[in-house]
């Protein structure tokens, strides 16, 4: 069954790839993020529609939401994808990117579920993508950590309240993105890009994605990890 699937931060890397491959089973995309050029060229080629998305700002996310049930009638599915991760150490109080990843990865993900749960009062289903950080904390990680525990928690919380209402979460290992690119603590950046050098393609969490999007509405698939194999 087609259904309308609503996919954040998804101008690149897992947004991205989750897109394509949800268009190729036959679902509607509608796509959100701020480089509009981006999502305009993604959905020249696999269809679907786009609207500009911040989604820090509640307004905006509701919006975005409204624009999507104006086109389709409907929303089946939020995929919680934007993400920010500046790494550093805490005594560098690079405090302006802990506010940044607090806003991006925990309000956004809050503004998301705020818009669309009116719409999932008899079902829906919302992916939340955290991280391998949502489980175990490393130096220079520690806010970032902090945000992607913080989507598990809320993910559980919301399942356990909602008995109609399937809530997913995907917790990435080490994949392509363009994630580091916001990484400006040296350290950090020369960390990563060592422990970098096995990442997974985008595409490996996107059929993630699709599988537990595919599952019929009595199968609430609660969280999937994926990781390289040699990531411990």
């Amino acid at each position: 069954m087609s259904k309308v699937v609503l996919i954040t931060g998804a101008s690149s890397g897992i947004g991205e790839a989750t897109a394509r491959a949800l268009a190729a089973a036959g679902h509607e995309v509608f796509l959100g993020a701020r480089r509009v050029d981006r999502l305009a060229a993604l959905t020249e080629e696999i269809g679907g529609s786009y609207q500009a998305l911040d989604v820090t700002s509640r307004s905006d996310f509701q919006s975005f939401v409204d624009a999507a049930v104006a086109r389709y009638g409907r929303v089946d599915v939020l995929v919680n994808n934007a993400g920010v991760m500046p790494l550093s150490p805490m005594d560098s109080l690079l405090v302006d990117e802990w506010d940044r990843m607090v806003d991006v990865n925990i309000r956004g993900v809050l503004n998301g579920i705020a818009a669309v749960l009116p719409l999932f009062r008899t079902g829906g289903h919302i992916v939340n993508v955290a991280s391998i950080a949502a489980h175990s904390v490393a130096p220079t990680a520690a806010v970032y950590c902090a945000t992607k525990y913080a989507v598990w928690a809320l993910s559980e919380g919301l399942r356990q309240e909602r008995t109609d209402l399937r809530v997913s979460v995907i917790s990435p290992g080490v994949t392509e993105s363009e994630l580091t690119d916001s990484i400006t603590d040296p350290s950090a950046a020369a960390f990563m890009d060592t422990y970098r050098k096995d990442a997974l393609p985008a595409s490996a969490i996107a059929d993630a994605i699709a599988y537990a999007v595919s599952q019929p509405s009595y199968i609430d698939v609660n969280e999937i990890v994926v990781r390289p194999v040699g990531q411990r």
